[in-house]
């Protein structure tokens, strides 16, 4: 598998397919570039598609430090840089979005052209007023509960999470791949990451950030409830929605022909 090596040394793999203008995926918390198994084969008809694995992810390295949002972002940078992308789409999953917040926010939209977000809220915590965050890490104790389950019992966790995120059925050949998938991610790195990202809050840079987008809205959700992805369409300019109301968190698998359609029709508009 091919790698580039980001500017603080750690090895990053990714897996590229087809060709075109370059269509950069990038998976959620725990899992891996694989996730888009279903996906790629077909939007690689029509694109460059790059699927890469986070670092502490997949077959990339897994480093003891360096799991901040900031430090993912500048890992997206360093991939682009690399391969010498130019007018990327970049589709963020989960914790893939704010990844891509925050790169617009550093480096504003340095070789990008678009990007499509898939089913992920501006703020996990809940406050007296916000109600839609994440349905474990939404306060410090919630997320203390969820690093110790990781790590008290990653197999049983994972078994967990993947049931949660779906709201159909998979094959056991399917379920067993992705699950090999996410026991490769190690609990520091996943304890870190989550650490960062959970109490991050999107909502007074959002409104800002003006590039093209698509905001993919999963209504059957158990992880992240529809009106926190819809914010992020209504209040961030050249976003628009779309949603999917079969699917529950990961919308790539629940509604696998649908989420291809839309990110070719989004790609070639």
């Amino acid at each position: 598998m091919p790698h580039i090596i980001a500017s603080d040394g750690t090895k990053l793999h990714y897996r590229e397919q087809g060709h075109g203008r370059p269509l950069v995926m990038l998976h959620g918390w725990t899992f891996s570039g694989r996730f888009f198994h279903r996906n790629v084969p077909v939007l690689s008809e029509k694109a460059r598609v790059i699927t890469v694995d986070l670092r502490g992810h997949g077959e990339s390295d897994k480093p003891d430090h360096s799991y901040r949002i900031a430090r993912l972002a500048a890992d997206l940078r360093d991939l682009l840089e690399a391969l010498e992308l130019e007018d990327v789409t970049v589709l963020g999953w989960s914790i893939g979005c704010p990844i891509i917040w925050s790169y617009l926010e550093l480096f504003g939209k340095a070789r990008l052209r678009d990007a499509i977000f898939v089913q992920q809220t501006p703020r996990q915590y809940y406050s007296s007023s916000w109600k839609s965050g994440h349905a474990a890490c939404y306060d410090q104790a919630g997320l203390s509960e969820t690093i110790q389950k990781l790590t008290l019992d990653p197999e049983g966790f994972d078994r967990q999470n993947l049931s949660d995120c779906l709201a159909t059925t998979l094959g056991e050949d399917e379920r067993a791949m992705l699950l090999s998938e996410m026991a490769k991610s190690p609990a520091h790195a996943r304890a870190a990451m989550m650490a960062d990202h959970t109490t991050q809050d999107w909502r007074d840079v959002l409104p800002h950030l003006d590039l093209p987008s698509l905001m993919m809205i999963a209504e059957k959700d158990a992880v992240l409830v529809p009106e926190g992805p819809a914010w992020v369409a209504d209040n961030m300019p050249n976003c628009t929605a779309l949603r999917f109301s079969e699917s529950s968190h990961m919308i790539f698998l629940d509604e696998t022909d649908k989420f291809n359609r839309a990110v070719e029709e989004f790609i070639g508009r």
